[in-house]
């Protein structure tokens, strides 16, 4: 017999950590190769973890609730090393793994980060030039640590980067050895164990009152980070929003053609969404300001083109799944990305790498009927794009002989866009661009 440690895998760059949300086994259980048996929590997507060989679970090391960081031992397994199953990998310690683990790139890292690592630059501090991911960062502004106080956490995160444990349990020693935090602060740092939770209210908001009847219901943790994300967003950029009404007769004719030879082709649905992000993409390409990023005072200019696709889950709540490079991709390419996505989003199956990078975003408000809507920008990008229904309504239509009153396919869009870094100009001109693009839809492209 042998010993297996199995380890947190890598799930994606800037994945450093997750939160062990529940075991599907337990001490004693046999489990089989490839099979599920622990499901984590990121920042971004709940998802299962499957053990690389099998055996017997003799030792669960890292417990609900607990965080685990990137290549460290959550379990160890029993194994029958001479039995005709495939070989047992040789177990490793973290620190024989460490260098095996992918990190983000250096010089992204010195880029996207600077604002934030130069409060290290004078100090001999372990963590002076190491990674700080969003969600610490969102906590180092919800608790207002100064620089000076934050050059002093010692991380113990890989390779000495601070985590979200040492953030809080810094908040909660400072909290108690100054007296200072408000009552809502303490609440959030007294549970370490959950992801993030939303700003507390302001010392001046209104007592909720309540009445009798009145229903109480505690938020889950994805709604937790939704909550904090897009205050974060609102607090972050000046939002502004566009709008145009866009005549998409063409693309409705256009889909309609298709739409049954394509299923019976490639066995899966053809809908408006892979030629609203064919659009979408053009019109960056166009005006490739608006697939940027803001850090301080520095704009980013991101050399792929990442789509996010807002996707809403059965249980109520929100996930981003993100098409990469969607400009390398062909129209029947962007339709098999989309669907793939959307497929795993509702069923549970997106890993943490399948919800990060996204450089633009589109909501389709129009899948609930709504004519339009103002998105709130996922961070860190500068712009989102929500798109409403398609309804049939009379338009005038200028011909050689004359205008003309036609029945029409329209549909609204609306552009949101950072103003710190997008005017009216550019956020309006690509907007236009995107309607351009729908209105001219050739109605022979292939697909």
């Amino acid at each position: 017999m042998a010993e297996y440690k199995l380890l947190l895998p890598s799930m994606g760059e800037g994945v450093m950590e997750a939160t062990i949300i529940s075991w599907m086994f337990n001490e004693g259980d046999f489990v089989k190769e490839d099979e599920s048996v622990v499901e984590i929590a990121t920042d971004k997507v709940d998802s299962d973890v499957p053990t690389p060989v099998s055996g017997k679970i003799i030792k669960i090391l890292k417990q609900k609730d607990d965080v685990a960081k990137i290549g460290e031992a959550i379990a160890i397994l029993e194994t029958d090393a001479d039995s005709s199953s495939p070989e047992v990998p040789e177990s490793k310690t973290y620190e024989e793994v460490k260098d095996q683990i992918p990190q983000p790139d250096p010089e992204v890292i010195n880029t996207l980060e600077q604002p934030l690592t130069n409060v290290f630059e004078n100090s001999s501090n372990q963590n002076s030039d190491l990674y700080l991911s969003p969600l610490v960062k969102n906590i180092v502004q919800q608790e207002n640590i100064s620089d000076s106080e934050l050059k002093n956490i010692k991380g113990s995160g890989l390779e000495g980067r601070i985590t979200k444990e040492d953030i809080l349990d810094f908040v909660k020693n400072r909290g108690t050895n100054t007296e200072t935090k408000s009552a809502p602060a303490q609440q959030v740092i007294s549970q370490p164990a959950q992801t993030s939770a939303p700003a507390p209210k302001p010392s001046n908001a209104p007592t909720l009152q309540l009445s009798e009847g009145d229903e109480i219901i505690q938020m889950d943790r994805v709604r937790k980070i939704i909550a904090e994300a897009m205050v974060n967003s609102k607090h972050t950029s000046p939002h502004v929003t566009s709008f145009i009404e866009s005549d998409v007769t063409n693309v409705v004719t256009w889909r309609a053609k298709n739409k049954d030879s394509y299923q019976k082709r490639e066995g899966e649905k053809l809908t408006f969404m892979p030629i609203f992000i064919r659009a979408v993409v053009k019109a960056i390409q166009d005006f490739p300001m608006i697939n940027v990023s803001v850090d301080g005072d520095k704009i980013i200019k991101k050399k792929n083109i990442n789509i996010g696709m807002a996707t809403a889950l059965p249980d109520g709540n929100l996930i981003v799944p993100v098409i990469k490079n969607a400009d390398q991709l062909s129209l029947s390419g962007l339709a098999k990305a989309i669907n793939d996505l959307a497929y795993r989003a509702r069923n549970k199956k997106l890993t943490p790498a399948d919800t990060q990078g996204a450089t633009y975003t589109i909501s389709n408000v129009g899948t609930f009927g709504n004519l339009m809507g103002t998105p709130i920008i996922p961070q860190p990008q500068v712009a989102i794009l929500a798109v409403g229904a398609i309804v049939k309504k009379p338009a005038v239509i200028e011909t050689e002989f004359g205008d003309v009153i036609a029945i029409r396919q329209k549909m609204f869009m609306s552009h949101s866009y950072d103003h710190r870094v997008v005017d009216g100009s550019l956020g309006g001109m690509f907007l236009k661009h995107v309607n351009d693009y729908l209105e001219n839809w050739d109605l022979n492209t292939e697909i």
